[in-house]
């Protein structure tokens, strides 16, 4: 991307611009390259700008990229929503809104090993309020299209297929050596996962179960329940 040279950003609006400058060439790198391979040196040189400037804005390049995260959970509600209403099936709405969404899935399988180890505790905490919000919100969405699961149900099947997409994505975007590895050896090639597909069996097998391990734990806990009342509360019982 052209660089862009800027004079210090002395009021507001052009201190707002300058950090949506910052994300926006953040962004873009990451589009290109892949968010593990961007430094905070590229960014600072993709917007015209020293690292130390950056870091008036970002603390670190770790909060660059948990704010884009924090806007793509927020996008993906948004157009999952709306497909949910209209009578789409959960799981193959969950499954293509994610698998259209490379940057955030390339995001997700950053989140945890690295996005989350270098902040400050106010982008933390920022960033998972909105990201548990976001999957509450989506999970009732879940949870009214497809009848049998609970909104706490649905929320788990809408953190598992995130946690899912974050972890299959660096498995169907190999480094060039895996390409090379699965042209040489189409049987080891053969054997790793597809993204929809694993996306659709998954999701779906727990969508199934998970009503039934509601209904083996309801009834574990009246056992227990039963199992607890002695012999002179039975007799007393009317």
């Amino acid at each position: 991307m052209a660089q862009v040279t800027f004079i210090r950003a002395r009021r507001p609006e052009q201190k707002r611009l300058r950090r949506e400058a910052i994300l926006v060439a953040a962004r873009e790198l990451a589009i290109q390259v892949g968010v593990q391979q961007v430094s905070l040196g590229g960014v600072a040189a993709a917007v015209g700008l020293a690292k130390s400037n950056v870091v008036r804005y970002f603390g670190t390049r770790e909060e660059i990229y948990l704010e884009l995260a924090a806007d793509a959970w927020q996008e993906w509600g948004e157009a999952v929503t709306p497909l949910l209403r209209a009578g789409g099936d959960p799981i193959a709405v969950l499954t293509e809104t994610l698998e259209a969404r490379p940057l955030f899935c390339d995001l997700l399988s950053q989140t945890v090993i690295t996005l989350e180890r270098n902040v400050s505790m106010e982008a933390a905490r920022v960033f998972k309020r909105l990201m548990l919000r976001i999957i509450a919100e989506v999970g009732a969405e879940v949870a009214a299209a497809r009848p049998g699961l609970t909104e706490s149900e649905g929320a788990e099947l809408v953190g598992t297929a995130s946690a899912l997409a974050g972890t299959l994505y660096p498995i169907v975007n190999p480094s060039p050596v895996m390409v090379e590895l699965y042209a040489q050896n189409p049987d080891i090639a053969a054997a790793c996962p597809r993204f929809a597909p694993t996306m659709l069996r998954t999701l779906t097998a727990i969508a199934i179960g998970l009503p039934a391990m509601r209904e083996r734990d309801q009834g574990s806990s009246a056992k227990r329940s039963t199992s607890s009342v002695g012999p002179e509360t039975m007799m007393m019982s009317p």
